[in-house]
């Protein structure tokens, strides 16, 4: 127990900073939700269905960027700085190259939206909206490898601190394009996107300065250069492809529970973006942990501490059981009023609370199964966990929600539900496969 609270103790320290940068992250889309949503229902509706879209891309450049965080946590914990400053100028090429390329398939995209069956209202006020937030996905990912690397190195805070004023600027951004201000004219949904362009680019700025100019980091920038490896790339693509494909199976599944509620009309899917973003929100809690778990872990097999690697994930998971019941609690108590806070639609905010009591269901599900994805991360093991997150959401959720939606008449309480069904399945399969990798590590038979 002493070595569980010790090493609890770590990973809570890393973990505090990370959790507030993921939460001023969510903040700027909910921010965007809450502004839009003055707007009207179908103005929201468009930034929800954007925004399923966008995150598809978003969350498979994060998986691919994982192994940047991984890998300079292990070449820490070993001592070695130049393989440090090795991983993160790699990661910035493989950040630059998948933006890119990312962005040149969504204004594909941007032009074929008519192929997703959303509502006609919807589809007219989309495009302009759909090219700035796609715009903004190179600057998001070349920050979130910056982000990576500082946090594995024990430097959490100052990135913390970039995107908490971030929040600011884009909320200050949003009033000024989204309705008009300072001599500028008033763009609506379109000054929106705007605004989260700006803002995610002066981030990227901020953060690539300090890496650049602070003194704490001066070991590493001084440690002896490497010329461009193929090796690490190929480390980089090797671990970065199953995990954006299981990040990919997480949230292309709640994309597509967002198609689904557009069939079921405007005001489900703006329920949905209610919803959605409160249960997201929330969800940064044990992401950062997860992200925690998993650069400790990775430094414990780097320092060749494997006797840890049970401590820190099961510790991490205790903390995300107790976090998520309390979020649960609240949107069960308070489903109502958090959706009056979005939106004044009352068929909209009736909907989005009753989806919040669902939301409410799945939390402890949904905190433990990605503190555990970041838990087997940390050891490299990141194909299996692949295969179990596309059985979960894509073999067992989005049929069990089709099914219970469109054939047994639940709407889009059906579609949560089977979302819920697929999160507790997720976190089952890959907190057994973690008790199995680290058993014997830890000396249990």
């Amino acid at each position: 127990m002493g070595i569980l609270l010790v090493e609890l103790r770590r990973t809570l320290a890393l973990a505090l900073p990370i959790i507030v940068a993921q939460v001023g992250q969510m903040l700027i889309g909910i921010t965007d939700s809450a502004m839009i949503g003055r707007l009207g229902t179908v103005p929201l509706a468009a930034a929800a269905f954007t925004n399923g879209v966008f995150g598809v891309f978003f969350i498979a450049g994060i998986g691919m960027l994982s192994p940047v965080g991984v890998f300079t946590a292990r070449d820490h914990g070993a001592g070695d700085l130049a393989g440090c400053a090795a991983w993160l100028k790699h990661g910035r090429v493989v950040a630059i190259g998948f933006g890119l390329v990312a962005f040149g398939l969504l204004a594909v995209i941007a032009f074929q939206l008519h192929r997703f069956g959303q509502p006609p209202e919807v589809l007219a006020i989309t495009p302009p909206f759909f090219l700035l937030i796609a715009a903004s996905l190179v600057p998001t990912l070349f920050f979130q490898v910056q982000r990576q690397f500082a946090e594995s190195l024990g430097h959490p805070w100052i990135p913390m601190t970039i995107m908490l004023a971030d929040v600011g600027l884009n909320a200050l951004l949003n009033w000024i394009f989204i309705w008009g201000g300072l001599g500028i004219p008033a763009l609506g949904l379109v000054g929106a996107g705007v605004a989260t362009l700006v803002a995610r680019s002066v981030a990227v700025v901020a953060l690539a300065l300090w890496l650049k100019l602070d003194p704490s980091l001066h070991e590493i920038r001084s440690a002896p250069g490497e010329s461009w490896s193929q090796k690490r790339f190929g480390a980089l693509v090797t671990m970065g492809f199953p995990v954006a494909g299981s990040l990919i199976f997480e949230s292309g599944a709640f994309a597509a529970a967002a198609l689904m509620m557009g069939w079921l009309g405007a005001t489900a899917l703006a329920a949905h973006q209610v919803a959605l973003s409160c249960a997201s929100f929330t969800f940064m809690f044990p992401l950062g942990l997860s992200i925690a778990v998993s650069m400790r872990a990775s430094k414990a097999l780097g320092a060749g501490r494997g006797d840890l690697l049970r401590p820190i994930g099961f510790g991490g998971l205790g903390v995300a059981t107790l976090l998520s019941v309390g979020f649960a609690l609240t949107f069960a108590l308070a489903g109502g009023p958090l959706a009056r806070g979005f939106s004044h639609d009352p068929a909209v905010t009736s909907l989005a609370s009753r989806l919040l009591m669902i939301a409410a269901i799945f939390q402890v599900f949904d905190a433990a199964q990605v503190v555990g994805s970041g838990a087997l991360r940390g050891l490299t093991d990141v194909r299996v966990p692949t295969v179990l997150t596309f059985v979960a959401y894509w073999v067992l959720a989005l049929p069990a929600g089709y099914l219970l939606a469109f054939r047994g008449g639940f709407g889009p309480a059906g579609i949560w539900s089977g979302l819920a069904l697929g999160l507790a399945c997720a976190a089952i399969l890959l907190w057994l496969r973690f008790d199995r990798r680290t058993r014997a590590a830890q000396g249990v038979g």
